[in-house]
């Protein structure tokens, strides 16, 4: 998929990510913050800004055919990068890692589908909102599963540490956690689970071109989606705000959203 604008930088991302991928796998020690970036910005490796991501996470971040990490997030994260005059390096990390902050030990920034929520808030700072956001049940057709209330007893697969496994335990579902979405997918297609719960923006995309599923109950929780940065660490926050601004004032951001969401959302 072609990184809008700037893709002299999307062309590192591959080659990046494979060695920060290798990196992360070995278990190496975590790399001292160094200075690089117009702005002066602390970056973990001079010249690069290091994200984490929760790969794969349809249409947030995955990867394709050819082997390239691609999608919503890392065409933003790849925006970041460019407007420090940086190179882009991704690592594959766990979303409970993420969405706890234990990430930012070892990334700049973390961007991978994260909700803000004020418990998140107490273990990291956030960007601006990029995008909005709800909940949505999907089950095979014909399923006697028609909303949340049907769905009692029921078992409802959730990716762990989401807003959508925070919600099924909270309104008493009997929810199945797993590592990824796409995990969670594959349970759902293969019936060893009811239902599947989760972000509209992931879950409708995921169904979008498939058969035999539905949407049976669409839950509004404005849910809000931002960048994750270290506490306290605004100049961070400034660099990547500064990025979001212009793509939401020069129209980019809602040209992405479209091209990776159609009419998903």
């Amino acid at each position: 998929m072609k990184i809008p604008s700037r893709t002299f930088k999307g062309l590192a991302i591959a080659a990046a990510a494979t060695l920060a991928l290798t990196a992360c796998s070995s278990g190496g020690n975590e790399a001292e913050p160094s200075e690089g970036g117009e702005a002066g910005l602390s970056l973990m490796t001079e010249g690069q800004l290091t994200v984490c991501s929760d790969i794969p996470y349809e249409p947030f971040e995955f990867t394709d055919e050819n082997g390239e990490i691609v999608g919503f997030d890392i065409d933003i994260a790849t925006e970041i990068a460019a407007d420090q005059d940086v190179e882009l390096s991704i690592i594959d990390d766990s979303f409970e890692g993420i969405q706890s902050g234990i990430s930012l030990n070892k990334c700049d920034v973390s961007i991978s589908s994260i909700s803000i929520t004020e418990e998140r808030k107490g273990n990291m700072d956030f960007s601006d909102p990029y995008m909005e956001d709800d909940l949505v049940l999907i089950a095979p057709e014909g399923t006697d599963i028609t909303d949340l209330e049907s769905a009692q007893d029921k078992r409802i697969a959730v990716q762990a540490g989401t807003t959508g496994e925070t919600f099924g335990q909270e309104n008493g579902l009997q929810t199945i956690g797993f590592d990824d979405s796409g995990l969670q997918i594959q349970a759902l297609k293969a019936g060893t689970v009811d239902a599947a719960l989760g972000n509209i923006s992931v879950l409708g995309y995921a169904i979008k071109d498939e058969t035999g599923f539905v949407r049976v109950e669409e839950i509004e929780t404005g849910e809000q989606l931002g960048v994750s940065i270290k506490k306290g660490n605004t100049e961070m926050a400034d660099a990547v705000n500064g990025t979001l601004q212009r793509m939401e004032e020069s129209g980019e951001l809602g040209e992405l959203e479209a091209q990776w969401f159609g009419e998903a959302e």
